[in-house]
């Protein structure tokens, strides 16, 4: 029973409630980013590393350490915290061994700091009240959601590149039509497995 609960909450994670195309949380590199499959497959990378990893340490600092000495308040603190630290290690990471993927993320790497999506999902799994299993399995479904969903957009936003679209729409104005098209086409998962 345990293994079809987890399993629900991957796909809702993944599919149902996409965290760029249903909850729309952490847009900014989403459509920062996505000019390029290459670069939205690097960010999908720092941010599924630093989602994991900023849950767990999230999720531990809140059940063995702010709720034993009842600083529940300072969450929002703790988590920012956690998750300034993670991607301050992951780009000294990038610019010493992959400086090429750093330049190309250029501004949005840092921005990784404030994407509210990370943030999130370290708030969503206590709100939840999900076990430390149940975390880990949220926050990879929500990074897999997010990697499926930016790739898809950035290979659809290559090919627009290359057609002939009007003057008016070309740039943002088309990206932000591609997005709500793929919105609209996530909705299809809802109600998938009774979720």
């Amino acid at each position: 029973m345990e293994e079809i609960n987890l399993i629900g909450i991957f796909v809702s994670a993944l599919l149902i409630n996409n965290i760029l195309l249903i909850r729309f949380l952490g847009l900014c590199p989403f459509f920062g980013v996505s000019g390029r499959v290459k670069s939205s497959l690097g960010m999908s990378m720092a941010v599924f590393f630093v989602m994991t990893t900023a849950s767990i340490v999230s999720w531990m600092l809140y059940h063995w350490v702010l709720l034993p000495l009842q600083l529940e308040f300072l969450r929002t603190a703790t988590f920012i915290l956690v998750i300034a630290s993670l991607v301050q290690l992951e780009e000294i990471f990038m610019k010493k061994f992959f400086p090429n993927l750093y330049k190309a993320l250029g501004v949005y790497l840092p921005l990784v700091t404030t994407n509210c999506a990370i943030l999130a999902v370290a708030f969503f799994n206590i709100d939840y009240n999900h076990s430390l299993i149940q975390t880990i399995i949220y926050a990879w479904g929500v990074a897999t959601g997010y990697t499926i969903a930016i790739v898809l957009f950035a290979s659809i936003r290559e090919r627009v590149a290359l057609a002939p679209v009007p003057e008016a729409l070309k740039g943002y104005p088309i990206a932000f039509f591609i997005a709500s098209l793929m919105s609209l086409s996530f909705l299809g998962f809802k109600g998938l497995f009774g979720l």
